[in-house]
């Protein structure tokens, strides 16, 4: 048979695409920040580099804007007068001076004189806006390179599941194992079965989410993962499978999503 197109793809890639919601766009940026973190790496690179050169040349203009309407630009080689910014005579002088403050570089060759106090307000200025620039992208870097998604790589499941009889009952069965030596703390499975159905009033739900009972009551959904463990739901009465028969469920529309939960020991997330 063709294969049919998954809810939820084996990598945990929800295949749910949003729409006519209205005000998608406003909503995605009042929260600027997640929406950020949650953008691919290219995205984020782009913006990162495209943030910090937009803001250098700005602040590197202003002071460029400030030496020329004091006439800096045309006496910097005149001893005898103090000008806003010592050595900044051109653009580029103004930028490495920007460079040098912002940096804390400070090599010494280029200085504010006590001659400028509109210089000092903006050095104030400078330095407040670098600081929220920095914590908000470097802050926005350092999520995203800790996000414990690509540790789900390490997690293996087994390709298929299998009903069978175990205890004198019959069970579905699947097995998930940890690859890596480091634990996953306070790990807990759940599984839901996703299918469609018609309620007694008529009413046709077409992705209804009900929950697959893998040892909720006797808490063997909290694993101890050091070693692949088999995870087994009952099929008895209180089972959505209790119904189907074997050649019933080849021909069922449905499908098994796991959630494997837990902290990642070496990052605590």
């Amino acid at each position: 048979r063709g294969k049919r197109q998954r809810f939820v793809d084996k990598n945990g890639r929800c295949n749910v695409q949003h729409g006519n919601l209205g005000g998608e766009s406003s909503r995605y940026l009042s929260d600027f920040f997640t929406t950020l973190v949650d953008l691919k790496w290219r995205w984020n690179l782009f913006i990162f580099i495209l943030t910090y050169t937009v803001a250098w040349l700005f602040m590197a203009s202003m002071w460029w804007v400030i030496a020329y309407m004091r006439g800096d630009l045309n006496k910097a080689h005149d001893d005898s007068y103090t000008p806003c910014v010592a050595n900044v005579y051109n653009f580029p002088s103004a930028f490495l001076f920007f460079i040098e403050t912002e940096a804390t570089i400070g090599y010494g060759y280029r200085y504010i004189t006590d001659k400028c106090p509109e210089g000092i307000i903006l050095f104030l200025f400078q330095s407040i806006l670098g600081s929220i620039v920095d914590a908000f992208l470097i802050g926005c870097m350092f999520i995203k390179m800790s996000q414990p998604k690509k540790r789900a790589e390490t997690l293996m499941f087994s390709e298929h599941a299998a009903i069978s009889m175990r205890d004198g009952k019959l069970t579905l069965m699947f097995r998930v194992g940890n690859l890596r030596n480091s634990h996953m703390v306070s790990a807990q499975i759940r599984c839901k079965l996703l299918k469609s159905r018609q309620t007694p009033e008529g009413e046709f739900l077409p992705l209804d989410q009900l929950e697959l009972d893998v040892g909720f009551s006797t808490g063997a959904d909290q694993l101890f993962l050091v070693s692949p463990l088999t995870i087994c739901h009952v099929i008895d009465s209180k089972s959505p499978f209790y119904d189907l028969s074997q050649r019933s469920m080849h021909s069922e529309q449905f499908e098994i999503v796991v959630i494997l939960e837990g902290i990642v020991e070496t990052t605590g997330q």
